[in-house]
């Protein structure tokens, strides 16, 4: 959707306010011990406390309120009740709707935050994520998204995975534009408007380029068996860059000094 009133942009913030406190909540409480289920049920229930529901379970009856994956189950994981322990890569990605508005975030973290080898790899995602949302700007190319997030990747020895990208939102949980890759495509010659809202969501991976759908019908795996980190925020398009919609109150991404940091 575009942003076509007040009404609007304060929908879409609401939402973001939603998804971000709900993501923080639940990082906030991963350690070695804790399952996947318990971090699901702890997001389900600040979304109730919220007054929203969850994107997925409204949208494409997900079996759980948020998407949980761990080590090679990169996107779409179903929380289980196996406990985490050091080693680990988790993923978490909540997508909420609150009064007929959708926001979508997420971000990876290891289990245990003293894990040199995956805090560098979500250092890298993180930077990837940040440079993407500097691209972001009323005329320019989607594809510098993409360029962005790759050569970070590509610079710090990892690639990215290509079947897995953002897409627009507001209205639902999908809409146009789809496919907003994490690589460079340069025959992606489309434009972003002002207004447009977006989920920007790299995926940095150890090698992986491709995914492959689990037994359950829902988890995407690395085709490698490797893992990969995903940092997404759902953004609105403006003349002066992205405003950032999936934190507690919007702000202008290069103009927020922990963004700068991300994105240097």
């Amino acid at each position: 959707m575009s942003i076509e009133s007040g009404e609007d942009l304060a929908g879409v913030a609401a939402a973001g306010r939603v998804a971000a406190r709900t993501l923080a909540l639940m990082l906030g409480r991963v350690r070695p011990g804790i399952t996947p289920f318990e971090l699901n049920r702890i997001g389900a229930e600040e979304m109730r406390r919220s007054g929203a529901r969850s994107a997925p379970m409204v949208s494409v009856d997900f079996p759980a309120e948020t998407c949980i994956s761990v080590n090679s189950a990169v996107a779409h994981g179903i929380p289980t009740r196996e406990p985490l322990g050091p080693g680990d890569l988790i993923n978490i990605d909540v997508s909420v709707e609150l009064d007929g508005y959708f926001a979508d975030t997420g971000a990876s973290v290891p289990v245990d935050r003293d894990d040199e080898a995956l805090a560098r790899l979500c250092a890298t995602g993180r930077a990837a994520l940040g440079r993407a949302l500097g691209q972001v700007r009323s005329g320019g190319l989607l594809s510098e998204l993409g360029r962005a997030a790759e050569r970070v990747a590509l610079d710090a020895g990892y690639d990215v995975l290509r079947d897995l990208c953002g897409h627009g939102l507001g209205r639902a949980l999908h809409e146009e534009p789809g496919s907003i890759l994490g690589y460079y495509d340069p025959l992606d010659r489309r434009r972003m408007s002002d207004g447009l809202v977006l989920a920007i969501e790299p995926f940095v991976s150890t090698g992986a380029r491709r995914v492959r759908t689990a037994a359950d019908g829902w988890t995407l795996l690395t085709e490698d068996g490797g893992v990969a980190v995903q940092f997404e925020h759902t953004v609105v398009v403006t003349s002066r860059g992205a405003l950032v919609m999936t934190a507690e109150r919007p702000f202008l991404a290069g103009s927020d000094p922990a963004f700068a940091e991300l994105a240097a």
